[in-house]
């Protein structure tokens, strides 16, 4: 399932394919023994880790229905890696030598050969059509046509205390279509969706801080609440502003012109426009220009109730308006999804890819890996490769959750942002001090105490954890390259001798304690829709920032696209200048702001709840010196930007 990373609002932790050769004897294997069993090629990973024999519940009725998404391999699956990874390698000679949507798809894409193959074999299964794309053949059937497809049988498995169809064993196709297909997605019928964690009511109804509040960090102590490790401490921040993350990241006199970004989430803000005109002229931001905000939308919306359609429009308006706040001059695309399921968010992302309506793509959604199906993983990963070498990077947080254990009890990272192919935006607690300065930043993880009855002290300080970023080793994704002998052999071998993915990459401010002012219309409680602001945060912050920071970063570069991001970031590592090493005790000692909060999150009339936020305590991961899975390698600092420029 997805979640839009549940944006945390101030004081709540709320996210090779060879060409077609027709016949037996093209597979070199006698005609009459392929007439008897015909060879079929199996599609890993279409079997999902859940669907075991002891789950199992026996077969699932040949009547049921089953909608599926056949996606294509394309021309040449192991060619695309092999050119993504060039043109993203700033030590290859094909570096930065994009090619254009229609180039990559005429060299890449699946061959009109191809799709008349699958779809005849598709329906000499006795399978619908539904839909053709240049990604996927979308089929629609019963149960008996899919096994006859699909060469397996559907049974029933429970997944927790409920049960969900799935394949009984690895899906497999007939190999005379010759690597044509990549994977199939939809044979289980478990929900890859979106959920949200908040705990206040979804964006449409109105969420307000109380205050005190500080305007930059320390400027308002909390003189008469009581100590936090041995010294007064200040009140939470308002809310920082574009002027402050710019001046805290080196955005210099960069303002990302003539660079385009776009931003995914599911459904649509209606009041986007006007709320995002209006903040950005409250907040000292530049005046959006005619035709800067763009939308791409579905033409219907789907599943809105069991996805909570309206609690999306506050990280449309989030991401949108943290775009424009760091990089105000980009032109920013938001490409609405028409649900918040995969294959809908996929829609979304393809997009972008086909019609290369971006360089730059900021995603605030995702889910736990143990969730994500290796088939689904193929299909994004594909996405991100076309993207890769067109030029185009995805940037995605990597959740509001740690290491995952309160929430799941497992240890574990989330998904997309566990991809080879995608920047993982980790999360910090960001310190802006008087003038604009940038003071430190700390690991975004919270633990949170409330003010005893008496008010002399803070209940069993520091308290329960709450969030903090995502990070650490992922169990599926092994070591890619450019990881190498920056992230340390202890986090890299955590889950595999061999190496696996660790996250994140880089990071930004998240923390809601030290987060951003946004401006939203919101239905106030006497029904009436009104624009309000309040803070927020959540590595759906980070994401957007770190997407306008290589917005600046590409204007710094003469506008030429730096794409698929990861392997220059780890290039720059070490750099003099180049990122924060991000530490959890930047000053030498814990850390902590004290919070005052709304009990109904609107006004005093049910009354004041009091608590002290200790800042750098993300579950069982930490920030360190040097690469680490809170923050990898660290945030920008003055010359990251600058460091893009051509000399």
């Amino acid at each position: 399932m997805r979640s839009n990373r549940a944006t945390v609002r101030a004081g709540v932790s709320m996210a090779a394919a060879l060409p077609m050769i027709a016949g037996a004897l093209a597979l070199g294997i006698p005609a009459a023994h392929a007439a008897d069993t015909p060879a079929r090629d199996a599609l890993a990973g279409t079997k999902p880790a859940w669907a075991t024999a002891k789950a199992d519940k026996g077969a699932t009725a040949d009547s049921a229905r089953v909608n599926a998404r056949v996606y294509l391999a394309g021309r040449d699956r192991a060619g695309l890696a092999a050119y993504a990874k060039a043109v993203s390698d700033p030590s290859s000679p094909l570096y930065g030598k994009y090619l254009s949507a229609k180039k990559a798809q005429a060299r890449f894409g699946a061959t009109k050969a191809q799709v008349s193959a699958v779809k005849s074999w598709l329906k000499s299964a006795g399978l619908q059509i539904t839909g053709v794309t240049s990604h996927y053949v979308a089929v629609s059937g019963d149960v008996a046509a899919v096994e006859k497809a699909f060469g397996t049988q559907m049974h029933n498995f429970a997944k927790g205390s409920k049960t969900y169809r799935a394949p009984a064993k690895t899906a497999s196709v007939p190999a005379g279509l010759q690597g044509a297909v990549l994977t199939v997605t939809g044979l289980d019928s478990a929900p890859h969706k979106s959920t949200h964690d908040d705990q206040l009511p979804p964006p449409d109804a109105v969420f307000k801080n109380s205050g005190p509040f500080s305007s930059y960090f320390g400027s308002n102590i909390a003189s008469t609440l009581p100590d936090a490790y041995g010294q007064k401490i200040p009140y939470a921040i308002k809310g920082y502003t574009g002027k402050q993350l710019r001046a805290a990241y080196g955005a210099g006199t960069y303002t990302g012109k003539h660079v385009r970004v776009a931003i995914t989430d599911a459904y649509a803000s209606p009041t986007i426009a006007f709320d995002a005109g209006k903040y950005a002229l409250k907040n000292g931001d530049a005046a959006w220009n005619t035709g800067q905000l763009h939308q791409v939308l579905p033409k219907n919306y789907t599943k809105t109730k069991e996805c909570g359609a309206a609690g999306w429009y506050g990280e449309e308006t989030l991401d949108v308006e943290a775009v424009h706040a760091v990089a105000p001059n980009a032109d920013v695309t938001y490409v609405g999804a028409a649900s918040c399921y995969d294959d809908d968010l996929l829609d979304s992302l393809s997009k972008i890819v086909d019609k290369h309506l971006a360089d730059i793509v900021s995603n605030s959604w995702g889910d736990i890996e143990a969730n994500q199906t290796p088939d689904l993983a193929a299909a994004y990963d594909q996405v991100f490769q076309l993207g890769a070498v067109q030029g185009i990077g995805f940037y995605f947080s990597s959740g509001d959750n740690g290491d995952e254990v309160a929430n799941t009890g497992t240890k574990q990272v989330d998904t997309p942002a566990n991809s080879a192919w995608v920047t993982a935006v980790g999360g910090t607690s960001l310190a802006v001090g008087k003038g604009d300065k940038y003071q430190w930043e700390t690991g975004w993880g919270t633990e949170k105490a409330t003010l005893s009855a008496d008010g002399k002290s803070w209940t069993n300080f520091p308290g329960a954890y709450t969030s903090g970023a995502g990070g650490g080793t992922s169990k599926t994704v092994p070591q890619p390259y450019y990881q190498k002998n920056v992230v340390p052999k202890a986090l890299a071998t955590a889950n595999n001798a061999a190496g696996n993915r660790v996250v994140p990459d880089i990071a930004a401010i998240a923390d809601p304690n030290t987060g951003f002012l946004v401006g939203q219309t919101q239905t106030f409680p006497d029904g009436t829709e009104q624009y309000s602001e309040y803070r927020i945060g959540g590595t759906s912050l980070a994401a957007p920032v770190i997407a306008a920071v290589q917005a600046l970063a590409q204007e710094a570069g003469g506008g030429k696209a730096i794409g698929f991001a990861n392997p220059s970031i780890y290039a720059k590592y070490g750099k003099s200048g180049v990122f924060h090493d991000v530490t959890d005790q930047p000053t030498g000692t814990d850390l902590a702001v004290a919070r005052i909060d709304f009990v109904n999150g609107f006004d005093a009339a049910d009354g004041l709840a009091t608590s002290v936020r200790s800042l750098g305590k993300d579950s069982s991961l930490s920030a360190v010196k040097g690469y680490d899975d809170v923050t990898g390698v660290g945030s920008p600092a003055n010359g990251y930007v600058q460091s893009y420029r051509r000399h």
